[in-house]
Protein backbone atom coordinates (compact mmCIF):
# COMPACT_ATOMS: atom_id res chain seq x y z
CA UNK A 1 0.00 0.00 0.00
CA UNK A 2 1.55 3.65 -1.06
CA UNK A 3 1.42 6.58 1.59
CA UNK A 4 -1.47 7.89 -0.31
CA UNK A 5 -3.06 5.09 -0.37
CA UNK A 6 -2.84 4.89 3.44
CA UNK A 7 -3.59 8.79 3.67
CA UNK A 8 -7.19 8.28 1.89
CA UNK A 9 -7.90 5.61 4.13
CA UNK A 10 -6.99 8.30 7.24
CA UNK A 11 -9.99 10.08 5.51
CA UNK A 12 -12.92 8.17 3.79
CA UNK A 13 -14.87 11.20 1.79
CA UNK A 14 -16.51 8.36 0.17
CA UNK A 15 -19.01 7.78 3.18
CA UNK A 16 -20.06 11.41 3.66
CA UNK A 17 -20.40 12.04 -0.18
CA UNK A 18 -23.79 10.99 -0.55
CA UNK A 19 -24.93 13.31 1.91
CA UNK A 20 -24.01 16.19 -0.96
CA UNK A 21 -26.22 14.37 -3.53
CA UNK A 22 -29.22 14.34 -1.75
CA UNK A 23 -29.47 17.32 0.42
CA UNK A 24 -29.43 21.08 -0.24
CA UNK A 25 -26.13 22.57 -1.10
CA UNK A 26 -25.46 25.84 1.12
CA UNK A 27 -23.71 28.29 -0.93
CA UNK A 28 -21.44 31.32 0.78
CA UNK A 29 -18.59 33.67 -0.51
CA UNK A 30 -14.79 33.88 0.46
CA UNK A 31 -14.94 35.48 4.42
CA UNK A 32 -18.31 34.61 5.25
CA UNK A 33 -18.55 33.04 9.19
CA UNK A 34 -19.96 29.79 8.64
CA UNK A 35 -20.35 29.26 12.52
CA UNK A 36 -18.66 31.07 15.51
CA UNK A 37 -16.58 30.12 18.78
CA UNK A 38 -18.82 29.44 21.89
CA UNK A 39 -22.40 28.84 20.05
CA UNK A 40 -24.89 25.94 20.11
CA UNK A 41 -23.95 23.01 17.44
CA UNK A 42 -27.38 22.21 15.82
CA UNK A 43 -25.54 20.40 12.79
CA UNK A 44 -21.63 19.85 11.22
CA UNK A 45 -20.81 20.42 7.66
CA UNK A 46 -19.62 18.67 4.88
CA UNK A 47 -17.44 20.40 2.26
CA UNK A 48 -18.71 19.93 -1.37
CA UNK A 49 -16.59 22.93 -2.96
CA UNK A 50 -14.05 25.39 -1.65
CA UNK A 51 -11.45 25.79 1.00
CA UNK A 52 -12.92 26.35 5.14
CA UNK A 53 -10.38 27.09 7.98
CA UNK A 54 -11.31 26.36 11.15
CA UNK A 55 -9.69 28.78 13.92
CA UNK A 56 -10.01 29.80 17.46
CA UNK A 57 -9.41 33.23 19.00
CA UNK A 58 -8.85 34.37 22.48
CA UNK A 59 -10.19 36.72 24.06
CA UNK A 60 -8.05 39.60 22.87
CA UNK A 61 -8.80 38.97 19.34
CA UNK A 62 -5.50 36.80 18.94
CA UNK A 63 -5.82 33.81 16.17
CA UNK A 64 -4.60 30.98 15.88
CA UNK A 65 -5.14 28.69 12.60
CA UNK A 66 -6.06 24.83 13.00
CA UNK A 67 -6.78 23.63 10.21
CA UNK A 68 -7.71 24.03 6.32
CA UNK A 69 -10.57 21.67 5.17
CA UNK A 70 -10.53 20.95 1.51
CA UNK A 71 -13.28 19.41 -0.64
CA UNK A 72 -14.20 16.10 0.83
CA UNK A 73 -13.86 16.78 4.58
CA UNK A 74 -16.36 17.14 7.16
CA UNK A 75 -15.69 19.91 10.12
CA UNK A 76 -17.54 20.89 13.05
CA UNK A 77 -18.54 16.87 14.00
CA UNK A 78 -16.93 17.11 17.90
CA UNK A 79 -19.07 19.76 19.28
CA UNK A 80 -22.37 18.58 17.06
CA UNK A 81 -21.73 14.98 18.96
CA UNK A 82 -20.74 16.02 22.40
CA UNK A 83 -23.52 18.51 22.44
CA UNK A 84 -21.11 21.39 23.89
CA UNK A 85 -20.83 25.02 22.58
CA UNK A 86 -18.09 25.19 19.54
CA UNK A 87 -14.55 25.22 20.48
CA UNK A 88 -13.60 26.81 17.19
CA UNK A 89 -15.06 28.99 14.30
CA UNK A 90 -14.78 28.33 10.58
CA UNK A 91 -14.96 30.74 7.73
CA UNK A 92 -14.63 30.35 3.97
CA UNK A 93 -11.42 31.14 2.44
CA UNK A 94 -13.30 30.67 -1.05
CA UNK A 95 -16.23 30.78 -2.11
CA UNK A 96 -17.99 27.32 -1.17
CA UNK A 97 -20.59 25.13 -1.55
CA UNK A 98 -21.09 23.10 1.49
CA UNK A 99 -24.29 20.15 2.81
CA UNK A 100 -25.26 20.72 6.47
CA UNK A 101 -26.14 17.67 8.39
CA UNK A 102 -28.60 17.55 11.41
CA UNK A 103 -29.24 15.13 13.87
CA UNK A 104 -31.61 13.94 12.39
CA UNK A 105 -30.60 13.14 9.27
CA UNK A 106 -27.37 11.50 11.06
CA UNK A 107 -29.34 9.26 13.04
CA UNK A 108 -31.74 8.14 9.73
CA UNK A 109 -28.51 7.83 7.99
CA UNK A 110 -26.24 5.86 10.80
CA UNK A 111 -29.90 3.49 11.22
CA UNK A 112 -29.16 2.68 7.42
CA UNK A 113 -25.55 2.37 7.38
CA UNK A 114 -23.46 0.99 10.44
CA UNK A 115 -20.74 1.27 8.14
CA UNK A 116 -21.19 5.20 8.11
CA UNK A 117 -21.26 5.42 11.88
CA UNK A 118 -18.21 3.25 12.54
CA UNK A 119 -16.62 5.63 9.92
CA UNK A 120 -17.76 8.29 11.93
CA UNK A 121 -16.21 7.20 14.94
CA UNK A 122 -12.83 6.50 13.54
CA UNK A 123 -12.92 10.13 12.30
CA UNK A 124 -13.57 11.89 15.33
CA UNK A 125 -10.95 8.98 17.30
CA UNK A 126 -8.33 10.07 14.52
CA UNK A 127 -9.12 14.18 14.98
CA UNK A 128 -8.35 13.53 19.09
CA UNK A 129 -5.17 11.91 18.04
CA UNK A 130 -4.53 14.96 15.30
CA UNK A 131 -4.43 17.27 17.82
CA UNK A 132 -2.62 15.11 20.91
CA UNK A 133 0.23 15.45 18.00
CA UNK A 134 -0.34 19.04 17.69
CA UNK A 135 0.03 19.56 21.17
CA UNK A 136 3.44 17.07 21.32
CA UNK A 137 4.64 19.27 18.16
CA UNK A 138 4.35 22.29 19.38
CA UNK A 139 5.86 21.50 22.72
CA UNK A 140 9.08 19.09 21.43
CA UNK A 141 9.39 19.21 17.71
CA UNK A 142 11.44 22.19 15.60
CA UNK A 143 9.51 24.36 13.31
CA UNK A 144 10.91 22.79 10.29
CA UNK A 145 9.27 18.90 11.54
CA UNK A 146 5.95 21.00 12.26
CA UNK A 147 5.92 22.40 8.76
CA UNK A 148 6.64 18.89 7.27
CA UNK A 149 4.00 17.29 9.18
CA UNK A 150 1.13 19.96 8.64
CA UNK A 151 2.45 19.29 4.75
CA UNK A 152 1.82 15.67 5.20
CA UNK A 153 -1.65 16.14 6.93
CA UNK A 154 -3.06 18.18 4.04
CA UNK A 155 -1.81 15.86 1.71
CA UNK A 156 -3.83 13.34 3.11
CA UNK A 157 -6.81 13.83 0.25
CA UNK A 158 -4.60 15.73 -2.78
CA UNK A 159 -0.90 16.32 -2.88
CA UNK A 160 -1.14 19.39 -4.53
CA UNK A 161 -2.54 21.93 -2.14
CA UNK A 162 -3.76 25.40 -1.84
CA UNK A 163 -1.84 27.26 1.09
CA UNK A 164 -0.19 30.65 1.54
CA UNK A 165 2.91 30.75 3.36
CA UNK A 166 1.00 32.84 5.93
CA UNK A 167 -1.52 30.09 6.93
CA UNK A 168 1.68 27.91 7.11
CA UNK A 169 2.77 29.85 9.78
CA UNK A 170 -0.38 30.39 12.04
CA UNK A 171 -1.14 26.32 11.88
CA UNK A 172 2.32 25.79 13.53
CA UNK A 173 3.43 28.71 15.21
CA UNK A 174 6.36 29.84 13.06
CA UNK A 175 7.48 32.85 12.01
CA UNK A 176 7.31 33.48 7.76
CA UNK A 177 10.37 33.75 7.34
CA UNK A 178 11.43 29.46 8.76
CA UNK A 179 8.22 28.95 6.79
CA UNK A 180 9.74 30.25 3.62
CA UNK A 181 13.25 28.99 4.46
CA UNK A 182 12.16 25.75 5.08
CA UNK A 183 10.11 25.57 1.79
CA UNK A 184 13.20 26.45 -0.36
CA UNK A 185 14.90 23.48 1.76
CA UNK A 186 12.26 21.03 0.59
CA UNK A 187 12.10 22.10 -3.02
CA UNK A 188 15.94 22.52 -3.06
CA UNK A 189 15.53 18.88 -1.99
CA UNK A 190 12.91 18.18 -4.67
CA UNK A 191 10.46 17.02 -1.87
CA UNK A 192 8.30 19.54 -3.10
CA UNK A 193 7.73 22.23 -5.72
CA UNK A 194 6.74 25.78 -4.59
CA UNK A 195 3.78 27.93 -6.43
CA UNK A 196 2.31 30.80 -5.88
CA UNK A 197 -0.37 29.97 -2.98
CA UNK A 198 0.31 26.42 -3.56
CA UNK A 199 2.49 23.54 -3.11
CA UNK A 200 2.93 19.80 -4.51
CA UNK A 201 4.41 16.83 -2.44
CA UNK A 202 6.48 15.26 -4.42
CA UNK A 203 8.65 13.08 -2.44
CA UNK A 204 5.80 12.03 0.77
CA UNK A 205 8.12 9.19 2.07
CA UNK A 206 11.47 11.99 2.17
CA UNK A 207 9.31 14.44 3.81
CA UNK A 208 8.39 11.33 6.34
CA UNK A 209 12.02 10.52 7.02
CA UNK A 210 12.61 13.97 7.76
CA UNK A 211 10.07 14.11 11.00
CA UNK A 212 11.29 11.05 12.07
CA UNK A 213 15.38 11.77 11.51
CA UNK A 214 15.64 15.33 12.52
Amino acid sequence: MSIWDQNELDFPSEYWAPFAAHLAVVRCSSGYLIYLQNTCATCFYYLKRGRVKSFIQSEDGEERLLRIYEPGYVFGEASFFDELPRVSSAMALTDCELVAIDREVVEREFAKSPVLAMAMIRYLAQTVRMLSGQVDDMAFRPAPQRIAKHLLALAALNRHISITQEEIAAAVSASRVTVSRTLSRFAKNKWATIGYGTITIERPEALIAFCELE
